[in-house]
C-alpha cells in the first residue's frame, strides 16, 4: 500500500509503517490543487490540519483507503461522505488526552493563583501580596462538558483535590468512578468551574453564546482547551465585563485558522484585544495536547491502529514483496549461468550476440515481473542490476583484444553475480524479509 504523508509528524510514522511493508511518500510544500491531482496514486493518506479534506477532495481520491488524522478531532475531514466512500477514518486522541488533562488543570490552577499576573508584576519589580491573594480548589464544583478521552483525563487529574466532578454527555452511561454524569440543567446549576472537552460540529459550534453563559445558575470560571469556535468570543467578554464568568483559560480561540498555524489573517478583532489586556484570562496557542511526549504517542497510535485495521493488507505486501524477490533472484541467476556457459562453450565471435541476447531475456523477464508487482523498492533494485549488466557487456565486447574480450567477460560474469548476491543479501533486504516473516508468524500464532 501506498500512503502520502501531507504534514510533519514524528519519524516513527513513517519508520514503522516502512517496516510493515507500506511505501512512503512526503509532500509538505504542494497546494491543495496539486495534491488531488495526484490523491488517486495512493492508499492511505497522513495528516494534521494542513487543509480540509471535502467532497471535491475525495472524489479525486479513488483508491484510497484510510486517511490518518495524527490528532484528536477530524472536523477538517467530510467525515460522512468520506465513509460512504468506504474510507477509513483514524484519529488519535488516545496520544494527547494526557497532556491536554495536564494543560487543563494547570490552566485552571494558574488562573486561581494569579499566576500569569504576578509573574509579570514582579519582573516589573513589584511585590504586591494582599492584592494577589488566590483561590482554592478545595470545595469547588467542576463541571465537564463533554466526556471521551480528554474530559476523561482531566477528570482523573482532579482525583487528588477534594472537589465535586460533573459532567454532561450527549452520549449515556460515559459516567466512570471519576466523575458523575448528569443532566445538563444540573451541571449549569451547580458548576463553580466549567470545562470544555467537546468537537466542532454543528451541534457545539457557538454553543457558549450569551444565553448559554446566563443559564448558569452561579458566576462561574471557563476553561476552554476544545476548539475555539465553540465559545463566542464577544459573548464570553460581555460575561467578563459582567462578572458572570470569573476567569477564564483559553488554549484555543474563535478566530483561529482551521489549520490551527495561525491566528489572524488581518486585523485584530475588539474582543480579542480585550482578552490580551485582561487580567483574569490566560492564553496559549492551541498547545494543550502539544508536548514532546504527545507527539510521539500521537504518531504510535496511528500506526497501531492502521496495524489493527489493514493486517490483511500488510500480510498481502509482505508476501508480493518476498515473491518479487525471490522472482528477480532466479532471473539474474539464470542469466549468470548462461553467460558462463557461453564463455567457456562459444569463439569470441559469437559471444558479444549471444551475450546481448542473453542480456534482453533477462531484462524482459525482469520487466514482466516489474508490470506485475507492486514493491517499488524491488523494482529500482532490479532496474538498476540489469542496466548496469548490459552496459558492463558492452563495454567487454567492444574492446579491442580478443583474448581481453574473453578474460574481461569471464571477470564480469563472475562480478556480476557477486553483485547480484551482494544486492540480494544486503541488510536491508534481508531486514525487510526477516520483519515480514515475522509479522506473518505473530499474526498466525494461535492465541493461548
Amino acid at each position: 500500500m501506498r500512503v502520502l504523508h501531507i504534514d510533519t509528524n514524528h519519524d516513527l510514522l513513517i519508520n514503522q509503517l516502512q517496516d510493515l511493508g507500506f511505501a512512503n511518500d512526503e509532500d509538505y510544500t504542494s497546494s491543495k490543487a496539486e495534491i488531488e491531482d495526484k490523491i488517486h496514486k495512493y492508499d492511505g493518506m497522513i495528516i494534521r490540519s494542513r487543509f480540509k479534506i471535502d467532497k471535491q477532495f475525495l472524489d479525486k481520491a479513488t483508491n484510497l483507503k484510510f486517511i490518518g488524522r495524527v490528532g484528536a478531532g477530524l472536523e477538517n475531514i467530510n467525515c460522512e461522505y468520506a465513509e460512504n466512500k468506504g474510507i477509513k477514518l483514524i484519529a488519535a486522541p488516545e496520544g494527547n488526552r494526557n497532556a491536554v488533562g495536564e494543560h487543563t488543570l494547570g490552566m485552571l490552577l494558574s488562573l486561581f493563583n494569579k499566576l500569569n499576573k504576578v509573574d509579570n508584576e514582579v519582573r516589573k519589580g513589584l511585590w504586591l501580596r494582599e492584592e494577589n491573594r488566590g483561590i482554592e480548589l478545595d470545595g469547588k464544583t467542576i463541571g465537564i462538558i463533554g466526556y471521551g478521552n480528554m474530559g476523561k483525563s482531566f477528570a482523573k487529574k482532579l482525583q487528588g483535590f477534594d472537589v465535586e466532578i460533573i459532567c454532561y454527555d450527549i452520549k449515556d452511561n460515559v459516567g466512570d468512578k471519576n466523575c458523575k454524569q448528569v443532566s445538563l440543567e444540573e451541571l449549569k446549576e451547580k458548576t463553580d468551574i466549567l470545562s470544555l472537552h467537546i468537537p466542532e460540529t454543528e451541534l457545539t459550534i457557538n454553543m457558549l453564546n450569551q444565553k448559554f453563559i446566563d443559564s448558569f445558575k452561579k458566576p462561574f470560571w471557563l476553561i476552554n482547551t476544545a476548539r475555539g469556535k465553540n465559545v463566542v468570543t464577544a459573548d464570553l467578554v460581555s460575561a467578563l465585563k459582567s462578572g458572570k464568568i470569573l476567569g477564564a483559560g483559553l488554549d484555543v480561540l474563535e478566530y483561529e485558522k482551521s489549520s490551527f498555524e495561525n491566528l489572524f489573517t488581518d486585523t485584530m478583532p475588539e474582543p480579542m484585544k480585550y482578552l490580551i489586556e485582561a487580567k483574569n484570562v490566560i492564553l496559549s496557542p492551541h498547545i494543550a495536547g502539544w508536548t514532546i511526549e504527545s507527539k510521539q504517542k500521537l504518531a504510535q497510535t496511528i500506526v497501531d491502529k492502521i496495524k489493527l485495521n489493514f493486517q490483511e493488507y500488510i500480510i498481502m505486501e509482505q508476501k508480493e514483496t518476498q515473491n518479487v524477490k525471490n522472482k528477480v533472484d532466479d532471473i539474474t541467476n539464470e542469466a549468470k549461468a548462461k553467460i558462463d556457459e557461453l564463455l567457456k562453450s562459444e569463439t569470441a565471435e559469437n559471444i558479444k550476440e549471444k551475450t546481448e541476447e542473453i542480456t534482453r531475456e533477462a531484462k524482459a523477464k525482469i520487466d514482466e515481473v516489474l508490470n506485475s508487482e507492486t514493491a517499488e523498492n524491488i523494482k529500482d533494485k532490479a532496474e538498476e542490476i540489469a542496466n548496469e549488466a548490459k552496459i558492463k557487456i558492452d563495454e567487454v565486447l567492444n574492446s579491442k583484444s580478443f583474448q581481453n574480450i574473453k578474460d574481461k567477460a569471464t571477470e564480469y560474469a563472475d562480478l556480476a553475480g557477486d553483485k547480484v548476491k551482494e544486492i540480494i543479501d544486503s541488510p536491508e533486504i534481508k531486514s525487510t524479509i526477516e520483519k515480514g516473516k515475522k509479522i506473518i508468524n505473530n499474526i498466525l500464532k494461535p492465541k493461548k
